[in-house]
């Protein structure tokens, strides 16, 4: 059953006039209601003014050409037209390059130069000495878990003992290390 005209938006008529008698006045009236629109929508999806004002023409052309295709009874002009904006940009998205990552500089040279390499053998002599005066249950489980790479479970299962109690000695002896080694923290 045919929708009545009365039923219709100004739009939808507009459109059936394109499509029915390629009525230029009519597609004037859709493109200066639906160009700004369309072009705000271009613009919030990330294209740039120029991009954006082709994007319109591209779709507002589509218009023109596929209003042969347009059924009142399955949509409004509205809903048809910005149907068609929004395969329009999803074209253009998959159409732009990926970013390249920038050029990093070379560093001048990968091996560690004398100062680190004796900063480091510091930090690593502090953080033993304060493991050593750590409970020896503490240091032990610290040491499976972060030199030894084991996880809590594991080292639960291995030692017999709760989870809870497991992470109870990680938590607190990290706090411990933390106190012991604040002075050589950065």
């Amino acid at each position: 059953m045919a929708k009545p005209k009365d039923d219709m938006s100004e739009m939808t008529r507009d459109l059936i006039a394109v499509r029915d008698g390629r009525d230029r006045e009519a597609f004037g009236r859709l493109y200066d209601y639906f160009a700004p629109r369309l072009k705000g929508i271009m613009i919030r999806s990330g294209l740039r003014d120029g991009s954006a004002e082709d994007a319109v023409q591209d779709v507002m052309l589509s218009v023109w050409h596929k209003a042969a295709q347009f059924d009142p009874h399955r949509a409004e002009a509205a809903g048809w037209i910005y149907g068609i904006a929004r395969n329009r940009r999803i074209d253009l998205a998959r159409r732009r390059p990926l970013s390249l990552p920038e050029e990093l500089p070379e560093p001048e040279s990968l091996e560690p130069d004398q100062a680190q390499v004796i900063a480091l053998q510091q930090e690593a002599r502090h953080l033993a000495e304060a493991l050593d005066r750590l409970a020896p249950e503490q240091a032990e489980v610290l040491r499976a878990a972060y030199f030894d790479d084991i996880s809590h479970s594991r080292i639960s299962d291995a030692k017999g003992l709760p989870l809870g109690t497991i992470k109870s000695r990680i938590r607190l002896g990290l706090e411990r290390l933390r106190h012991e080694l604040r002075d050589i923290a950065p």
